[in-house]
């Protein structure tokens, strides 16, 4: 019950820093923060419109923040820092080539599976082969109206559901179904991440 007060009441009296909290926290863990942003929509802590805003906001931030990385620094970050954020020679190198053939549809790929272990390359490779960064925004804007909508219904979902359950068996139930899914998105985010490293078609 104090932890509950003590949202309502950050939320209420501190709109402005919690809303570029919500920022901040979604230009670097965008998926996470959206769904745990549903959830919260969900038990009445947020408006939905202000919330999807800072959360499409964040993501966005994000978003330009690789692709200037990938503009500015390029292959020297890939090789120096790379390693640490899933961004490898070769797949850059795959990334190069579909650009080529692919650039608006690898986008949007790369927007609505941001998490599943390659997204982070797209940008990045984006702004190192210099795609346009006016075509490279208006794509990610509208990939990130239906990203980030997703993601809130997917947390709006879990907290209707669990607050309708009304009995200890159904809402472990209902979080071990939600732990299960987890583990195979987890799961195939890896073996995304394998075949990235492989140079392998994905």
């Amino acid at each position: 019950m104090y932890l509950q007060n003590l949202l309502i009441g950050v939320a209420t009296n501190h709109d402005v820093l919690v809303y570029a909290l919500i920022i901040v926290l979604a230009a670097t863990e965008g998926p996470i923060v959206s769904i745990a942003a549903g959830i919260l929509y969900r038990w009445g802590y947020f408006p939905f419109l202000p919330l999807y805003i800072a959360l499409m906001t964040g993501d966005l931030i994000g978003d330009i923040v690789w692709y200037t990385v990938g503009y500015k620094a390029g292959r020297k970050f890939a090789a120096r820092f790379g390693k640490y954020f899933g961004i490898t020679e070769i797949g850059i190198a795959s990334f190069e080539k579909r650009f080529h053939t692919h650039k608006d549809a690898i986008l949007v790929i790369s927007k609505l599976t941001t998490g599943f272990g390659f997204a982070t390359a797209v940008l990045f490779t984006a702004g190192l082969v210099r795609i346009p960064f006016r075509r490279y925004i208006t794509i990610n804007v509208l990939g990130q109206f239906v990203w980030t909508a997703l993601l809130i219904f997917v947390g709006y979902s879990f907290a209707h559901l669990y607050v309708t359950f009304n009995n200890l068996f159904a809402r472990s139930a209902l979080i071990a179904f939600t732990v299960i899914i987890i583990f195979f998105i987890v799961r195939y985010a890896r073996y995304m991440r394998k075949k990235l490293v492989e140079g392998q078609d994905i």
